[in-house]
């Protein structure tokens, strides 16, 4: 997944904590949330913003490694969780991302 197409993804899926998502998926958004909120006064309006779709696509990404979405409150094993390989097939969240 590209830069574009991932933020595209995570504000078309705004608040959908169901489904699976790729690791570039969030891996481009969280560094698009990072770098635009060090934009002075835009960047916190935006990082707002961008509060609920970080989230959401955080929960995604855990399940896509099939964990469950309370994971996102263990600092650092959520750190791993979201930098693993996901399933390939499908699992307890549902079928395999496509790229």
């Amino acid at each position: 997944m590209t830069f574009v197409d991932s933020i595209k993804t995570c504000f078309n899926k705004y608040a959908t904590f169901e489904g699976r998502a790729k690791r570039s998926e969030f891996w481009w958004f969280w560094l698009a949330c990072f770098v635009v909120g060090y934009v002075p006064v835009i960047g916190w309006i935006a990082s707002l913003g961008a509060l609920i779709p970080i989230i959401a696509v955080g929960v995604r990404r855990l399940h896509d490694t099939n964990h469950c979405g309370w994971w996102l409150l263990c600092p650092i094993y959520n750190i791993i969780l979201l930098a693993t390989i996901g399933d390939s097939g499908a699992n307890d969240y549902g079928e395999a991302p496509v790229e």
